[in-house]
């Protein structure tokens, strides 16, 4: 990892199940954890905004989850499912034995795992920030979905590196792409990956709708404006931002895009119909700092 910013950035790593998992962090221990999950890249796509978490008075822990990343390990289709992975998230911070309450951000698949974490109560949240997530019946995205057939070969390099020159668009250079794609570069990564692949399935993130209307823990939803695979709608005031931890303290809910503003309860599972407006992208942009 080639970027530097004025707090220093370090890769760690703790046992967990037998097995090594990487973790990036920065700033002080005693200061108030930010557990950051990765979805179909890895932990290097948090690695822009550490130093600026860090300079804000938190700890960010950007973990690999298990045989993607640096972390050692591999997934297998039963082992990559979002509940599975969730349990190991919830071992790998007790390996750590962070003091909670912990705030929790996903990013794609992450952002699936941090709302079984938060719906299913594995962990003590203290705010949920979902950065172009997947949700309801978004995913899996189509170049994620072609690889369920389980190939693990230069197929999987070669797609992962187009998906990184697609998102990091006008900054992308041969040294950054080669930097983000270097995990893939192992066979064991990639099997990992594929199985991720074949366990993608939106069920998982359909069933906690019901759970995470009743939540009150704060959410803050982030996504991009456009991605060239899917766009998002969102009715003006149809979608409520949560507070930040610098700002109000008020309590802030998730409420469900909506064609035309919510009439009675908002606790409602939204329609197939109003489903189908909420398409999140499934790639942050990597922009580096």
């Amino acid at each position: 990892m080639s970027e530097t910013t004025e707090t220093t950035v370090m890769r760690a790593a703790v046992q967990v199940d037998g097995e090594p998992a990487s973790y990036v962090t920065a700033g002080r221990q005693d200061t108030p954890p930010v557990l950051m999950l990765h979805g179909t890249y890895w932990s290097r796509v948090w690695l822009p905004v550490l130093g600026h978490l860090a300079d804000a008075g938190l700890r960010p822990l950007a973990v690999d989850l298990p045989g993607l990343g640096r972390s050692g390990g591999r997934l297998t289709p039963e082992t990559a499912t979002v509940p599975a992975l969730a349990d190991w998230v919830t071992r790998f911070v007790s390996a750590l034995d962070l003091p909670g309450p912990i705030a929790v951000a996903g990013h794609d698949i992450g952002g699936a795992i941090a709302q079984h974490l938060l719906a299913h109560n594995r962990l003590d949240v203290a705010r949920l920030a979902l950065v172009n997530s997947v949700l309801y019946d978004s995913w899996p995205a189509p170049h994620v979905a072609r690889f369920r057939n389980g190939e693990t070969g230069e197929g999987v390099l070669a797609a992962r590196r187009q998906a990184i020159a697609r998102v990091l668009a006008g900054v992308a250079t041969e040294s950054l792409i080669a930097d983000y794609a270097d995990p893939w570069t192992n066979e064991r990564v990639r099997r990992s990956w594929t199985a991720l692949a074949g366990a993608a399935d939106n069920r998982y993130t359909l069933d906690l709708v019901p759970a995470l209307q009743r939540s009150t823990t704060p959410k803050l939803l982030i996504w991009g404006k456009m991605t060239s695979m899917r766009r998002w709608n969102t009715p003006n005031g149809s979608l409520r931002r949560c507070p930040t931890p610098r700002s109000s303290a008020s309590r802030m809910r998730i409420t469900f895009p909506r064609r035309t503003p919510p009439t009675g309860s908002a606790a409602r599972s939204p329609t197939s119909s109003q489903r189908r407006d909420l398409r999140t992208r499934h790639a942050i942009r990597m922009r580096p700092s």
